[in-house]
């Protein structure tokens, strides 16, 4: 009884002891065993693992990539205009017993620590190498490749791999934005009163174009209008000529008939002629005075030895 007393805590204990002994290797970590300091064994794939218990002791590393933002850092460019630049890192442990050496005991912290220190340097190198206008633009694929491969040279002695890097923030200072922004709107205004001018001066040369053909048109409408009317009154004058070769008592006739009318239009005209005037030689006939007189009524004749005076004639339209 007393040896089955003594065999169970014996067996309880080798029990603890041989489950101590064993550990898990997870797939999204690297594990070393080490004794006394000193790596002993490096497990990158999952499973199951032996240990000395008591001697050997397990650390564990995440073998997924990790993150890292660096803090705002202020550089200055090659045109010596200061910037603010945030970045951000990933990386990954690629050589897990490499990277125990390299940071200690403190792991990824100080690894983040140090990994920042290279980005920073990296960044400074690089982005001072170069002028603002190329760190502002969209176009800045090339510098971050540059800070990328610079950065990873740099960590491979910490057993870790850079995979990427961006720059999530590239901006002027608070205390140079509004001289920047002035800058900017000066030089905004600027290109648009030199459109503006350019605008008015294209304007002005439409409008002379268009000012020109203007007066080309009614130069070439007036001229084309002459030449119908002087050949209208040349069919006219031949018409007449005609006419008149026909009859030029008619012709005469109303000629003088249309004088009339022209020389009676409007409201209140008056005329003082002479009766023998010409203007009335259509007015009289052998059997007929001048225009006005009764019909049937005679002219008196002169005294004898007197000669007559011709009266003066007044017509009133």
């Amino acid at each position: 009884m007393k040896r089955w007393t003594l065999l169970i805590p014996a067996l309880v204990i080798a029990v603890a002891i041989g489950l101590s002994a064993l550990f898990i290797v997870d797939e999204r970590e690297n594990v070393l065993v080490l004794q006394f300091g000193q790596v002993k064994q490096v497990r990158t794939e999952p499973g199951l693992g032996v240990r000395i218990p008591f001697i050997q002791e397990v650390v564990r590393y995440d073998s997924r990539i990790l993150g890292l933002q660096s803090q705002p850092l202020e550089i200055t460019p090659l045109d010596d205009r200061r910037l603010v630049v945030d970045a951000f890192l990933r990386w990954r442990i690629v050589d897990v017993e490499q990277f125990r050496q390299a940071v200690g005991t403190e792991g990824v912290r100080a690894a983040q620590v140090r990994i920042e220190r290279i980005l920073n340097a990296a960044i400074r190198e690089v982005l001072g190498s170069v002028p603002s206008g190329a760190v502002l633009s969209e176009d800045r694929t090339g510098l971050m490749n540059l800070i990328r491969d610079l950065a990873r040279r740099e960590a491979r002695s910490l057993g870790v791999d850079v995979i990427d890097v961006r720059l999530t923030r590239t901006d002027l200072p608070e205390q140079n934005l509004a001289a920047t922004f002035a800058r900017m709107r000066a030089e905004r205004e600027r290109e648009a009163a030199d459109e503006i001018a350019r605008g008015n001066e294209a304007a002005q040369r439409v409008r002379a174009l268009a000012d020109r053909t203007v007066v080309e048109l009614v130069s070439s409408a007036r001229r084309e209008s002459e030449i119908i009317r002087g050949e209208a009154d040349a069919e006219r004058n031949r018409i007449y000529a005609e006419a008149f070769g026909q009859d030029p008592e008619f012709f005469s006739f109303t000629r003088s008939l249309t004088s009339y009318e022209r020389a009676l239009t409007g409201e209140n005209t008056s005329m003082v002629l002479r009766p023998d005037s010409e203007f009335f030689q259509f007015l009289r006939s052998d059997g007929m005075g001048l225009a006005g007189e009764q019909p049937g009524m005679q002219e008196t004749p002169p005294a004898t030895g007197a000669t007559p005076e011709p009266q003066a004639s007044a017509i009133t339209n």
